[in-house]
């Protein structure tokens, strides 16, 4: 298990065109689900989507109980009403489906720009097109109507690509380095919790696998529920828990949709390419 972890972390501290050379997506995917089925034996692939409910059967019975009654309902069906308003700005940018059943496929890299397309850039980007006010990145009305958006998408598999050429590659590369990459005070990586420790505790939490994380996001959160908003408040987005993430390790967050958070985003979701989409989840 160790040579493995120093291996991947070798290999995603690689830069310039060496990486570019040795970059492969297919077999970083193969060596992390090899990896989790060893560690976790017998839980399926779509279990991931259940986060550490899908691996610690003691924390599944308590999640099951408040799924019967989701807290996440009442903001679903405010993020439904919000996109109705929007959706015939939705449908000029996105097409025939106005932007409903497409979370699996982002995010994308954009050959005629060369940038990363998060679903939430596509859909403040298509706002700001037609004339609306781009919402706020990591909560509220943006996170609640992405929710929504993300939920007409559930039982798809998600469907990261990653183009075989140079920007694209560098890109996820650069996503990897960070994923691998120790920072902050505690000298922590995104790999130490979710992949090196997934499945153990820290301060009264099961740190969740890395893989199928991204899959319900954006995800409802019983702390985040206070944080006004009214019945919004408990959404926030991937960008927002990588912010949070990196303050828990007193690192210094990046910026809601900084290169650094999209470069992220693009790797740690192809590492959970194949997981159906299952949100919004509803975490601690």
């Amino acid at each position: 298990m160790k040579k493995f972890i120093i291996a991947i972390t070798a290999l995603g501290l690689l830069g310039g065109a060496v990486a570019h050379a040795k970059t492969n997506p297919a077999k970083d995917l193969k060596d992390v689900r090899a990896y989790f089925f060893k560690k976790f034996p017998g839980v399926p692939l779509q279990e991931y989507a259940n986060g550490i409910y899908g691996v610690n059967a003691g924390r599944r019975v308590e999640w099951e109980s408040t799924m019967e009654f989701p807290p996440s309902e009442p903001g679903v069906d405010a993020g439904k009403a919000l996109y109705n308003k929007y959706k015939g700005a939705f449908a000029k940018c996105f097409g025939n489906g106005a932007g409903k059943g497409m979370r699996q496929n982002y995010p994308k890299y954009d050959a005629k720009t060369g940038d990363i397309v998060t679903f939430e850039g596509a859909i403040n980007s298509c706002l700001k097109k037609n004339g609306q006010k781009p919402l706020g990145w990591k909560k509220g009305k943006l996170a609640a109507m992405s929710a929504y958006m993300a939920s007409t998408s559930n039982g798809k598999a998600i469907n990261v690509k990653v183009p075989n050429n140079k920007k694209a590659l560098a890109w996820y590369e650069r996503g990897k380095k960070h994923f691998y990459a120790k920072r902050g005070q505690l000298n922590l990586s995104c790999a130490n919790c979710h992949i090196g420790s997934a499945g153990g505790q820290i301060r009264g939490n099961i740190l969740s696998p890395a893989l199928g994380q991204v899959s319900h996001f954006p995800v409802y959160r019983k702390k985040w529920e206070s944080g006004g908003k009214g019945v919004m408040g408990g959404f926030g987005t991937l960008h927002r828990r990588y912010g949070g993430c990196n303050k828990q390790v007193r690192a210094k967050p990046f910026k809601a949709q900084s290169d650094e958070y999209k470069a992220l985003e693009y790797f740690h979701t192809y590492m959970s390419n194949g997981i159906k989409v299952n949100a919004p989840g509803v975490r601690q």
